[in-house]
């Protein structure tokens, strides 16, 4: 064998794979840098508002602004809030470790992989989780959420409302506003000194009606220390946690 021959062959496999390995490296970083905004991609003036109300952002801001239509769900009618003990409690941590979690209890939970948990609405003894849009964007309403209960390090029940969703292959689809200049409208106006905005979410929302049928439109929600805000993302209309009342953008 000639061994210097193969010596130089390894020495340019290496090289070719460390080719590779950097630019797969280089792609996601450019990747992630292209999905992702920080407090100075904010104009001026709002940064300098910022800056005087001592407003924190610990998250980095979306940059996607994708085109989605308004979404349409519905309730079945033998609706069950009731809270249902697992066959088959699971640990807590696979909560974390995504397909794991749904291997363990999606034959225990209806519909199970459609959701999606959310850290931001978790609480002691609580995970929460949203059901998802086209697999993709959280469904934002305390009525809608599935609990998983959990104790002594495991998950042991859940409480699940048991709703429909409706093709929205009719409905207009439109570009949704902006993270950033949703942000510019709530520091400007709405969120109050020495805040702290700790997420940022593209998702939908919608007013909960005494109707079988419901609507939700594409929606930014940014969750606060002590309040959450939804800035519509067609018409940029405020809604607080606090008063769930709609304000236009003036």
């Amino acid at each position: 064998m000639d061994w210097g021959r193969a010596k130089n062959v390894l020495i340019y496999a290496f090289l070719l794979l460390n080719l590779v390995l950097g630019y797969q490296l280089w792609n996601d970083v450019s990747e992630q840098a292209s999905t992702n905004l920080d407090y100075t991609s904010l104009d001026s003036n709002t940064q300098k508002i910022m800056q005087e109300k001592n407003i924190q952002l610990l998250c980095l801001i979306p940059a996607r602004t994708p085109v989605l239509p308004k979404i349409n769900y519905h309730f079945i009618s033998d609706q069950n809030m009731d809270i249902v003990e697992l066959d088959t409690p699971v640990d807590s941590k696979l909560v974390f470790m995504g397909n794991e979690l749904v291997k363990a209890l999606g034959n225990q939970i209806p519909n199970f992989k459609e959701y999606r948990y959310d850290p931001m609405e978790s609480e002691d003894g609580v995970f929460m989780f949203h059901p998802l849009v086209e697999e993709e964007w959280p469904l934002f309403n305390d009525q809608l959420r599935l609990k998983l209960i959990y104790s002594d390090r495991k998950i042991v029940s859940y409480q699940q409302a048991n709703i429909k969703m409706v093709s929205s292959n009719e409905e207009e689809q439109q570009k949704v506003l902006t993270a950033v200049d949703a942000l510019a409208t709530l520091i400007n106006k709405y969120i109050a000194p020495n805040s702290v905005v700790k997420d940022i979410q593209l998702g939908y929302y919608g007013e909960m009606f005494d109707s079988e049928n419901q609507v939700a439109a594409p929606a930014w929600r940014f969750t606060l220390e002590n309040e959450v805000y939804y800035v519509q993302g067609i018409s940029g209309d405020v809604i607080s946690s606090k008063t769930k009342e709609s304000k236009g953008v003036e």
